[in-house]
């Protein structure tokens, strides 16, 4: 079911979102995610893309929670995937904060996909935007070396982590939005931190990299 989101003048929402941000945000970062909230707003009038709440709850729940792995975010990451965007997180909420990345945003459900292309021209951020699925063998377009990979709902068989580990940076990160267990991973990739997520005694931020090869 679509809904109406609250209205947010730019300055409550600049306001909301330094308080939620673990790091500064500069002001061409609220821009850009302020036009991604307007074009939301928009579209989530037409179809579900994200649920009803307060302008704070969500916020909170979608910014807030996508700006939470910036400390697990590699500063020097230039190249990332974001695995099942639907409503741009937390791909296009760390595209805005960290201006050197550049996300590829993956979604297989066109029109999700359709609203990620528009909102990433609206947020003037440089985010690829494709309608594919994500299985083995890898799609096309994926890129052949990735800093880090994001996801924050989709859940993927440890066959294709396998297959997505092999195209990721020595040093680079994957960074999952999880519960209370672990998922069930492939022996390429361990874990190496974990953020909780405001508000949940359970959910949080984990991250992974490459496992050192054997003896």
């Amino acid at each position: 079911m679509a809904f109406a989101l609250p209205e947010i003048s730019r300055a409550g929402f600049a306001d909301t979102l330094r308080g939620l941000s673990p790091e500064p945000l500069h002001e061409r970062a609220i821009d850009a995610l302020y036009a991604h909230y307007r074009e939301l707003a928009l579209w989530n009038r037409r179809m579900s893309l994200i649920g009803p709440g307060t302008a704070n709850e969500i916020l909170a729940r979608h910014y807030g929670e996508s700006l939470a792995a910036l400390p697990l975010l590699p500063a020097d990451a230039r190249l990332g995937l974001d695995l099942g965007s639907g409503a741009g997180f937390p791909g296009i909420v760390l595209a805005a904060a960290r201006p050197g990345l550049e996300m590829t945003l993956v979604e297989a459900r066109e029109r999700k996909w359709a609203f990620l292309s528009a909102a990433a021209r609206k947020a003037a951020l440089p985010c690829r935007c494709l309608d594919v699925r994500v299985q083995v063998p890898l799609p096309a377009g994926l890129p052949e070396s990735i800093d880090v990979i994001t996801s924050r709902a989709l859940r993927l068989d440890p066959d294709v982590w396998s297959a997505l580990a092999s195209r990721l940076d020595a040093n680079g990160r994957v960074l999952l939005w999880v519960g209370e267990h672990d998922p069930e991973l492939p022996a390429e990739l361990t874990a190496c931190g974990s953020l909780p997520l405001a508000g949940s005694e359970k959910r949080r931020v984990l991250a992974l990299r490459r496992a050192s090869p054997g003896p």
